[in-house]
């Protein structure tokens, strides 16, 4: 999530845990730790080898629940030994309050899209429960009310109220986004399950700033389907429109090492592409079709093969005074789709031909 959102959010958990009398401290503490671990950017800036290691290895070790406790036990002990009282006087408070203010921020990022590694050093594909996008004013404001609040109240009840009710009605808004998920996906798999594509690789994920709007893709043979499913506008089967992806390319060059990593990192949810004899693969998650946050040339063409080369970010078309009118476009048109269902079908129910899009050649 956003930096704003796990400042709130680790303020308003250390606060409604610590002592009423520490609570203003609390929530500043529980500011700081809120977005400690997204600092890992930071030195990842300085040391990561590659685009593609910038991006996989970001929420990696400082996003881990096998290190985090470690580093709670570690600040808890500094300032109870070192510290001005505060924790001293209240050790088992504060050690709670530390400790959940940090391992709550890779939890609630597991809930977007792009990947956390919750159990790194151990290597499962990064959770991604994708069911908010990284910026939901609905998720934030009730943490933000609670934190003004507890902050002007102090010690007064009201400050306690406030928190408690801010983190229930958040979390409540997680539960909803998960029920959401699970109502797109059984129509998702319905629609799929009708066109052939039962056993497909698929994720779905709420559209951006809301829960109402969704965006499913499966992965086909020779490409990828998309559709959309808005939670107040859509009735009937859901439609899917089918792309094209070089699969063909991707299979030959899956040895490739920056390959090899977006595959785990991404589980293969990504469009393959040859332009000017390089493989570029965007990450399908992040971003609406054509257009993709991530995309990444990583190979080139040579007689023998695919040969592995330094990979190099694209610029994303959201970026600029062109994209930035896109972006305005796009929220525009996704405000709408919101609200009404398309007037004609925005896609028809493929055969598995159909929606495994055009020849891989591209």
């Amino acid at each position: 999530m956003d930096s704003f959102t796990q400042i709130v959010l680790g303020g308003a958990v250390a606060a409604a845990i610590a002592p009423a009398g520490h609570r203003r401290a609390a929530l500043l503490a529980g500011a700081a730790l809120g977005t400690l671990p997204d600092l890992d950017a930071l030195l990842l800036g300085l040391t990561a080898a590659d685009p593609v290691a910038l991006m996989t290895e970001h929420r990696s070790y400082s996003h881990s629940l096998l290190v985090l406790p470690w580093v709670a036990a570690l600040i808890w002990w500094l300032f109870k030994r070192f510290g001005h009282g505060r924790v001293a006087q209240a050790p088992t408070r504060w050690f709670w309050a530390i400790l959940l203010a940090l391992v709550t921020h890779p939890l609630l990022d597991a809930f977007t899209v792009y990947g956390t590694q919750l159990w790194w050093p151990l290597t499962p594909s990064p959770a991604m429960w994708s069911s908010v996008f990284i910026i939901d004013p609905l998720y934030t404001v009730w943490l933000l009310i609670a934190c003004v609040v507890a902050w002007f109240a102090r010690t007064r009840p009201l400050a306690q109220r406030a928190l408690v009710a801010g983190l229930v009605l958040s979390c409540g808004y997680l539960g909803w986004s998960q029920l959401a998920k699970h109502h797109v996906e059984r129509e998702a798999d319905r629609a799929l399950a009708a066109m052939g594509l039962a056993d497909a690789p698929r994720f779905s994920v709420a559209m951006p700033f809301n829960t109402l709007l969704w965006q499913v893709v499966a992965m086909t043979p020779s490409g990828y389907v998309i559709g959309e499913r808005s939670l107040v506008a859509d009735r009937g089967p859901m439609t899917f429109q089918g792309y094209p992806s070089n699969v063909q390319a991707l299979r030959q060059a899956a040895t490739v090492p920056a390959v090899q990593r977006l595959t785990w990192f991404n589980r293969g949810f990504m469009r393959a592409r040859v332009v000017d004899g390089q493989l570029q693969l965007s990450d399908l998650r992040m971003g609406l079709e054509p257009d993709y946050t991530f995309t990444f040339a990583v190979a080139r063409a040579e007689s023998q093969g695919w040969a592995a080369m330094p990979p190099q970010q694209l610029r994303p078309a959201y970026e600029g005074e062109q994209g930035r009118a896109l972006v305005k476009r796009r929220f525009a048109a996704m405000w709408q789709r919101i609200w009404h269902a398309p007037a004609s079908p925005g896609g028809i129910a493929p055969t598995v031909g159909q929606a495994a899009g055009a020849a891989p050649g591209q």
